[in-house]
C-alpha cells in the first residue's frame, strides 16, 4: 500500500488546507497539507505550545511553491499526548512522518523549539533536508534554569511536555552543538532582534555553527512570521527561490 493511504484527511482540494492524522510509531501525528501534490515538499515545525495553526498567516503563500506539511508535535493540538517527551524523540517523531509519506527529502523551518527539532534532524540526517530555515533559535548552549508556572485552564499541549522540554533546552546535550557541523542544507537563520527574548549574539552562534550558514534579522521580536508576515515570506522566498526574487505582497496582493 502507498504510505500516503495510510494518512486520515478531512478535504481534499489542492487549494484548500486539508487537517490530517497518521500512524507514526506507537502514536498518530496530526498535521495540516495545502498545495498541489506535486509540488515538492515543504514541512513547518513549530514553537512550543504552538501547533500548526500557527503557521496558517503564511501557509498560502508556501502554498503556491510547495506541497506544505505542518505537524502538531507530539504532546501538542491534535497528534497524540503519551507522557514521553524530548527533542530527539520529537526529531524521530518527523524523520517517521517523512517516511510514512515517501518524503525523500525536503525543505524544513522550525520556529524556536521547531527549529531546535529541525536543526536536529538537519544534523542527524543531512541527506533528508535540502534547504534549512531557522526562526529565532539559539544555538544550543546551556542558560540559567528556571521554572515556568503553568497557565490557568485548559491548554491546547501537555503541561508536562512544557517542563521536559524546558530542562533539555536549558541543558541542552552537548552533542547537539556538535552535531551542527554535519548539517549540510543551505541554512538561514532568521533572527527577531532586540525585541525577541531569544539572545541574539546565541542566534548568531547558531548561524555560525551551520557550515555556510547565513544570518539574518527581522526586528519584530520572537514572533516573526506573526509580526511581519510579510518580511518573513519575502525572506523565506527569497533564501528558497532566489531565482524568482519577490516584489509583491506576498500574501496574495501587489505593491
Amino acid at each position: 500500500m502507498n504510505a500516503a493511504l495510510l494518512a486520515e484527511c478531512r478535504g481534499y482540494l489542492p487549494s484548500m488546507v486539508d487537517h490530517c492524522t497518521i500512524g507514526v510509531g506507537d502514536i498518530r501525528l496530526a498535521y495540516r497539507v495545502a498545495g498541489s501534490p506535486d509540488a515538492p515538499p515543504l514541512v513547518l515545525l513549530h514553537a512550543l505550545g504552538e501547533d500548526a495553526a500557527d503557521w496558517d498567516g503564511v501557509v498560502p503563500a508556501f502554498a503556491r511553491h510547495w506541497r506544505v506539511y505542518a505537524l502538531d508535535l507530539r504532546g501538542h493540538g491534535r497528534s497524540d499526548w503519551p507522557g514521553e517527551y524530548s527533542l530527539e524523540v520529537m526529531r524521530a517523531d518527523v524523520l517517521g512522518f517523512l517516511d510514512a509519506l515517501a518524503l525523500d527529502r525536503v525543505d524544513l523551518i522550525g520556529h524556536s523549539m521547531g527549529g531546535i527539532v529541525a536543526y536536529l534532524l538537519a544534523g542527524e540526517h543531512p541527506e533528508r533536508v535540502g534547504r534549512l530555515i531557522l526562526e529565532d533559535v539559539a544555538a544550543p548552549l546551556p542558560r540559567k534554569r528556571t521554572v515556568p508556572t503553568r497557565p490557568d485552564g485548559e491548554l491546547s499541549y501537555d503541561w508536562e511536555m512544557v517542563l521536559a522540554i524546558r530542562r533539555q533546552v536549558d541543558d541542552p546535550d552537548p552533542m547537539w552543538l556538535e552535531r551542527l557541523g554535519g548539517i549540510t542544507a543551505r541554512s538561514l537563520v532568521i533572527g527577531g532582534g532586540s525585541r525577541s527574548h531569544v539572545p541574539q549574539g546565541r542566534v548568531a552562534e547558531l548561524a555560525r555553527r551551520i557550515p555556510g550558514g547565513r544570518s539574518e534579522t527581522i526586528p519584530a521580536g520572537h514572533l516573526i512570521h506573526h509580526a511581519e508576515p510579510d518580511a518573513f515570506m519575502e525572506m523565506a522566498l527569497r533564501f528558497l527561490r532566489p531565482a524568482e526574487a519577490p516584489d509583491r505582497d506576498l500574501r496574495g496582493g501587489t505593491r
